[in-house]
């Protein structure tokens, strides 16, 4: 799994014009799912995110994790995160998970991260064209990948 994480004071998603999911505080996620991620991988990454201490405290050093700040998760599915640029010019996405394989597993991180933080994460429309906006607080941005864990 593949994760980008983006602090934001606000973001949201709109399919067919539609809001289906907003948050303020918190972290907007965008979340690739390989073939060969397992639930294993879910649960990790959801721990990790849980407990990153990315919020300012008082000092205004990054220092608080999401539950601290009271904060809430945007999580979109976005297989675009395995996309493969080597050869030419037209991305290959052979190595995300096909989609009655991650939309289950998405659907499972997005459980365990709600459990993990006390709340219920917001959420896109798997496999839709989605239009997310955001304000990215900071900027703050980081890639998590459970193959690399860094």
């Amino acid at each position: 799994m593949r994760a980008v994480i983006q602090r934001v004071s606000e973001a949201s998603v709109t399919v067919n014009q539609s809001v289906t999911g907003s948050i303020e505080r918190g972290f907007l996620i965008l979340l690739g799912i390989e073939g060969e991620d397992t639930r294993d991988d879910a649960l990790w990454l959801a721990e990790k995110i849980a407990k990153l201490r990315i919020f300012p405290d008082e000092q205004g050093l990054m220092n608080l994790a999401l539950p601290e700040v009271n904060g809430k998760a945007l999580v979109i599915s976005q297989f675009t995160l395995h996309a493969k640029t080597k050869k030419g010019t037209r991305p290959s996405f052979i190595k995300a998970a096909r989609p009655e394989t991650a939309e289950p597993m998405y659907d499972f991180f997005c459980y365990e991260l709600g459990k993990r933080i006390g709340k219920k994460t917001e959420r896109g429309v798997f496999g839709a064209h989605m239009d997310v906006s955001l304000v990215n607080d900071g900027p703050v941005t980081l890639i998590i990948d459970t193959k690399n864990k860094e």
